[in-house]
């Protein structure tokens, strides 16, 4: 993955490896259509903003902060959708403009408090080679074998199994992810990802002092912090059971397959519909996998189009609840498993 302007992954022409004949059948939806993506733009921000608009009304007329809190889970899933389309804009897929999709990545990156390019470089290198233990550690959820867990230090296992707990992976990591984490570049990244870096952190602050001079800084907290924990949390949860769930492929780099890394270690999240709208339909990640390049209104349409891509079993929101136990590559047995 090349950084720079928005780079159509090829991933299948660059693998070895050779690609089932209905993988073709894909393509047609990868073209980006702008009426679909002006249409999302407009159905998420406008009603994201309403949303804002009432609870800052609520605050100023001293109603209790528990109407913030109510209001705040979907805002909170608004800022998810916003978020998908951000993804989207890395993929260079949400409108045809490589220059429309950068600029309103920036934009939409500033509202999820994420850096464009640093994102994308992290991102782009995820769908490069996710699923390969030899090159992990870019956009991926910390992982370990099962060998390389019992073989570490005690201080490194209680590290690794805070880390892999709930409570600190969704609930603290929802806020430490995008407060902070977000603000510093990635390793390894060049000049060009870290001034993206210092952009968003500064329009976040031009943000935040605007605000503060238009509603107050303790309006602004009171609202941005609830919303941006609930969507945190919702979107660290969607990208753990995207990938950490009972069964997953993972393989060494000789072995490692892309086709298997799509299609055994992506899920198939089968959400209900009000969710599927918020999350952009994500959930069909074993489709996104096996071509980034389709944006997310047309991933749906391409599930429900391609029989082959039906062959994989789904992810039910109960059964997803179940994933939470999964901790550990087991590369004798090749599946996830706990700690015990």
């Amino acid at each position: 993955m090349i950084m720079g302007q928005p780079e159509k992954e090829t991933i299948p022409k660059k693998s070895h490896r050779i690609w089932p004949d209905w993988y073709s059948k894909l393509q047609p939806y990868q073209v980006p259509k702008s009426s679909n993506a002006i249409w999302q733009l407009m159905n998420t921000l406008i009603l994201y903003g309403c949303l804002w608009a009432i609870m800052i009304q609520l605050i100023h007329m001293d109603y209790p902060i528990f109407f913030i809190w109510i209001l705040s889970v979907p805002a909170g899933f608004f800022l998810v959708r916003i978020f998908i389309l951000f993804h989207d804009c890395v993929h260079g897929c949400f409108f045809k403009s490589k220059r429309i999709n950068t600029g309103l990545g920036y934009l939409l990156g500033v509202l999820a408090f994420t850096s464009f390019e640093d994102w994308r470089f992290c991102h782009l290198r995820h769908h490069a080679k996710y699923a390969n233990l030899d090159t992990r550690g870019f956009g991926d959820i910390w992982t370990l074998t099962r060998e390389e867990y019992e073989t570490s230090t005690k201080s490194a296992k209680l590290m690794y199994r805070l880390y892999r707990n709930p409570f600190v992976l969704i609930g603290l990591g929802a806020l430490f992810n995008f407060l902070l984490h977000n603000r510093l570049p990635s390793r390894k990244v060049k000049h060009k990802e870290r001034m993206g870096v210092v952009l968003t952190n500064l329009l976040i602050i031009a943000i935040f002092l605007a605000a503060s001079r238009a509603i107050g800084w303790r309006t602004y907290v009171l609202i941005q912090m609830p919303v941006l924990w609930v969507a945190g949390a919702a979107g660290i949860w969607l990208f753990y059971v995207q990938h950490q769930f009972e069964g997953g492929y993972w393989a060494r780099n000789g072995a490692w397959d892309p086709l298997r890394a799509a299609m055994e270690g992506s899920s198939f999240y089968q959400l209900p519909h009000v969710l599927r709208w918020f999350s952009g339909n994500i959930g069909y990640h074993h489709v996104h996998h096996l071509n980034p390049n389709i944006p997310n209104y047309f991933l749906k349409y391409c599930y429900d189009n391609v029989p082959e891509l039906q062959q994989k079993e789904p992810l039910t929101l109960i059964k997803s609840l179940s994933c939470i136990r999964m901790k550990l590559w087991d590369e004798k047995g090749q599946k996830m498993t706990g700690f015990n």
